[in-house]
């Protein structure tokens, strides 16, 4: 592999940009070695997977950090979930205070990971990280333990080039981001002294492509909840009563189409959308990138990027439901199925689901009995990209990728952002990431490039520096 960092005709403007850049290659080998030992911890967070793993995970996070040698303190910590029932998974959180008027980082990622999926699907196995030419596969290697490490290596990079410094460092390791971060917002309350900073790193996104960075600047808000829907007391056979009683599937059915209309563009009154400044991207592109099959069509209307980052969205993500193997000729009384709304910037997270609800509730046929259960709200976010943290990131970035960052709006969500907000008002958010378009973060064959890793990982490091040499 070529050295993805070699660009010369950037400029160096960090001080100590030479050594930076020096330490990060000298060290880097080391650090994929170390993500590779991450992700061989299936650290999946959902309850029904063991939670003995997401522990495991947090104890080698913890020692990584405490390895780095610049932290007072490094320690695993819970808090209550939402409705104070049970604790949610381990964090950790360190802390190192500044000194002499400069500014504090903090630095967020998470070290939990999506379910694998079925193995059949992946082409290595998951939790086996497979280097194959310029990829790190393996679930959790690009999200979110690659963000992880991308902050263990910059740290590590920027102490040794710099020796004693005065930037203050927080760092906050999250251990159940990938199920509704349901601890988070009780986590930032508790924890508030150790996390307050001048500025906050989310490393949790994606770049343009593998030779272009990306700061995020807009994402949209999440909306997900289980709908239960009734019809019979009891199962029937079908051919006793079938054509004279509705079952459970045709009422889901009926009613879940009526969620788009005949463009696939959503049909949901009260889900609103946003206006966004957006770069040029082609349906070409898009069928490269997500897989779209020969002969299946693009659904929505407007750009592409504006149908993914400024319009709402709604997927069925499961049914449950008997599965082929097990159909019976049996008029199925109920069902469950996880609907999953992203939600344009500049919408209430809790207004678009009154929305959804009030959609579904209208058009439920035949006086079909519907439930809401397991509903989470996570409100979309808007970056103000005017503070100095922006461009002193954009000036790092550019010194180590040898471009211009651009400016992207995100489909997905990363909900506990307006949290982190909501408890730092004065903070300056920042929102990048290690991912390129082929990631394929929580699907089947998820891989990390390394070169966008290195990139990824020098600029933080180079940011530190930049920095370091200001006041706060």
């Amino acid at each position: 592999m070529t050295d993805p960092t070699n660009h010369a005709s950037a400029e160096p403007t960090t001080p100590n940009a030479d050594a930076i850049r020096t330490a990060v290659d000298a060290a880097f080998p080391g650090v994929v070695a170390e993500l590779g030992r991450l992700v061989r911890i299936p650290s999946v967070s959902w309850p029904a997977f063991d939670p003995a793993h997401v522990a495991e995970s947090a104890e080698a996070v913890a020692e990584l950090l405490r390895g780095t040698g610049v932290f007072e303190l490094v320690e695993i910590r819970r808090a209550p979930v939402e409705d104070g029932s049970e604790l949610g998974q381990p964090a950790i959180v360190a802390r190192r205070a500044a000194r002499n008027g400069r500014p504090t980082v903090l630095l967020y990622a998470h070290h939990d990971v999506q379910p694998p999926g079925k193995d059949e699907d992946w082409d290595t196995p998951p939790f086996e990280p497979t280097q194959r030419g310029d990829r790190l596969h393996g679930r959790g290697a690009a999200d979110d333990k690659a963000g992880v490490m991308a902050h263990v290596g910059a740290i590590r990079a920027f102490a040794e080039a710099s020796g004693d410094f005065d930037l203050g460092l927080s760092v906050f390791i999250e251990g159940e981001e990938e199920w509704a971060s349901r601890s988070f917002g009780n986590f930032l309350r508790e924890n508030r002294e150790l996390l307050e900073a001048d500025a906050i790193i989310v490393a949790d996104s994606g770049n343009w492509d593998i030779d272009t960075p990306a700061i995020t600047v807009a994402l949209r808000g999440a909306v997900a909840f289980n709908l239960r829907v009734e019809t019979l007391a009891h199962a029937s056979h079908s051919g006793m009563f079938g054509g004279a009683v509705p079952d459970a599937m045709l009422a889901a059915i009926r009613m879940l189409g009526t969620m788009w209309d005949a463009e696939g563009a959503v049909a949901v009154e009260g889900l609103t959308s946003a206006e966004l400044d957006i770069p040029a991207y082609d349906e070409a592109q898009l069928r490269a990138e997500a897989g779209l099959l020969d002969g299946v069509s693009p659904i929505g209307r407007g750009s592409i990027l504006d149908r993914i980052w400024a319009q709402p969205a709604i997927t069925v993500t499961g049914i449950d439901a008997p599965d082929v193997a097990n159909a019976s000729n049996t008029l199925i009384p109920s069902l469950r199925v996880r609907i999953s709304a992203r939600i344009a910037p500049g919408q209430d997270a809790g207004e678009a689901f009154d929305a959804l609800r009030a959609h579904l509730e209208a058009n439920a046929p035949f006086g079909a009995k519907l439930g809401f259960e397991d509903v989470d709200r996570g409100q979309a976010f808007l970056v103000d990209t005017s503070g100095w943290a922006v461009a002193e990131t954009r000036a790092a970035m550019a010194e180590a990728w040898g471009k211009p960052a651009v400016d992207t709006g995100v489909g997905g969500s990363i909900p506990f952002i307006a949290e982190l907000v909501e408890e730092f008002p004065g903070a300056q958010i920042l929102v990048t990431g290690v991912e390129d378009p082929d990631s394929r973060a929580h699907s089947p064959n998820e891989s990390l490039h390394l070169g966008v890793f290195k990139r990824a990982l020098l600029s933080e490091a180079l940011l530190f520096g930049r920095l370091n040499a200001r006041g706060a």
